[in-house]
């Protein structure tokens, strides 16, 4: 107890200076991922009532959308199970504290975060873990689980339980649950971790030689057909998610070595478990075939760490981007509780935020976890409120998903209400979902002030209503305000601007 005081003591120390060094890359950019995950398995929801729950995720979400996070990545399904009301897999435990159990009074978790976040303008990425049934063996599982109905799909490994990843019963099972949540549900993506293979327990192999005497045919390399199976998987929730619905992407935030140099001489610099070796995760090959749309890499260590140096993985990253969105997953704890090496009055934050700014390559961070962003450990919050994240961010574009904008907004006009003036808009025109105005962005520039569309500092609303009240000063006052359409996946349209006085 007193070494955690200490650490956070420490913490809070270092924090001092945090705006000394100022990002080398875009200081300001107008587009940037900044994501943050809230997960379920460490049972911050589990058998709290549901009113108290609500109101948890609803000051978790003002508090992230205050401090610039544009994107949640929600877990609801952690162990073949539902923090939703799922039509194949039983209610989670880590929401009601027993598998099976609905809750009660009712409610859906993954529809109101929806609808929250669609309220704050942020994205919703639905965070499923695909192979794993029991975090532990003492689990018990509902009876309406897929486990007793086709035992034969499963193996057991250390204290956990998964899905065989060889059979394509699970692929098709898992393929099923996708489609189920993204056919109901208004999800911007499907988002998966670091968990494929199982993380390995020392001296114990996967229990899959019956599965390879059967399904292992063309393949001498046992290696080389776990990741075989994992490709297949992944290609195949890829082709199914284009096709319920082309505008949601499919998302992987693997661990965050993909091989170290000793075994690959195009690995990094590193010395710790591989993806490619240990878990059977060929993350680059899917980015390179595209069948992932966006790569979040958890690079939870610190700049100068002996095994797995920061800065030598996001290098490598950014130079094995493979052309696919690329964000960099950070460990908020991590973060605020390392000096900078070359600074040692202050964290590695203002360091590991010019590294991300850094590279083209690079679009934006995803927060490990949301709570510590909304606890303020180390002021990390503070950090990005007055400077990280001082302006709000579109999400970057995906064009190679679409890249066709959407109409100019129609019809702007100023109308003077009970609440004062308020600059009204018409949506534009759209054949197709993918074409649809879904939010739009508000800028503001000075009356003589000339329009620049890339500096996020006049970005004074991004909104999903089609109006936005005025400020009134004087009456005297010249502005422009310059009002742009947003698709679903991020394209703007070009703009219009209206003048007013105010």
């Amino acid at each position: 107890m007193k070494l955690k005081n200490y650490l956070l003591l420490f913490a809070l120390l270092l924090v001092v200076g945090v705006r000394a060094q100022v990002p080398s890359g875009n200081k300001y950019p107008k587009r940037e991922f900044r994501g943050a995950w809230i997960q379920a398995v460490n049972g911050q929801f589990k058998g709290i009532p549901t009113g108290k729950l609500k109101q948890t995720l609803i000051d978790q979400l003002n508090s992230l959308q205050g401090a610039g996070i544009n994107a949640i990545i929600f877990q609801v399904r952690p162990e073949a199970d539902a923090l939703y009301a799922s039509q194949h897999e039983p209610w989670s435990r880590f929401l009601t504290g027993t598998q099976g159990q609905i809750p009660s009074p009712m409610w859906d978790p993954m529809q109101f975060m929806i609808e929250e976040c669609r309220k704050r303008n942020m994205e919703f990425h639905a965070w499923i873990n695909p192979y794993r049934v029991k975090t532990s063996l003492k689990n018990q599982l509902a009876p309406e689980h897929i486990y007793h109905q086709h035992p034969e799909w499963f193996v057991t490994y250390g204290d956990q339980l998964y899905f065989d990843p060889a059979l394509p019963e699970s692929r098709d099972y898992i393929c099923k649950i996708v489609t189920d949540i993204v056919s109901r549900y208004d999800v911007d993506a499907i988002h998966m971790d670091d968990y494929f293979y199982p993380y390995p327990v020392k001296g114990m192999d996967f229990p899959d030689d019956a599965s390879f005497a059967r399904y292992g045919g063309g393949f001498t390399n046992k290696a080389d057909w776990r990741r075989s199976n994992v490709n297949v998987l992944i290609k195949k929730l890829h082709e199914t998610i284009r096709a319920v619905k082309p505008w949601v992407k499919f998302g992987i935030s693997p661990f965050g070595i993909y091989r170290n140099q000793k075994s690959d001489p195009l690995g990094s610099d590193t010395n710790g478990l591989q993806n490619y070796d240990d878990l059977y995760a060929d993350v680059l090959l899917w980015a390179r075939e595209g069948w992932i749309d966006y790569n979040i890499p958890q690079i939870y260590w610190e700049i100068g760490h002996k095994a797995a140096d920061y800065e030598t993985l996001v290098k490598w990253w950014a130079t094995h981007s493979e052309n696919r969105p690329l964000f960099i997953g950070q460990s908020v704890s991590n973060t605020i509780q390392h000096a900078d090496p070359k600074n040692p009055s202050i964290n590695q934050l203002p360091r590991k935020m010019a590294l991300q700014r850094a590279y083209q390559t690079i679009g934006g961070s995803c927060q490990w976890y949301a709570s510590a962003v909304v606890e303020n450990q180390g002021r990390y919050r503070d950090a990005l409120v007055s400077e990280y994240h001082k302006y709000p961010t579109l999400i970057p574009v995906f064009d190679f998903m679409d890249n066709k904008a959407p109409g100019k907004v129609r019809k702007m006009k100023k109308v003077w209400t009970e609440d004062g003036y308020v600059l009204f808009w018409t949506a534009p025109k759209a054949e197709t979902e993918m074409d649809k105005a879904v939010r739009y962005v508000v800028y503001r520039f000075s009356g003589k002030e000339k329009v620049n569309l890339d500096d996020p500092s006049h970005i004074v609303a991004i909104t999903s209503n089609p109006f936005y009240r005025l400020p009134y000063e004087t009456g005297k006052t010249k502005h422009r305000y310059v009002v742009t359409a947003l698709d679903r996946l991020h394209n703007e349209s070009k703009s219009v601007s209206k003048k007013v006085k105010l």
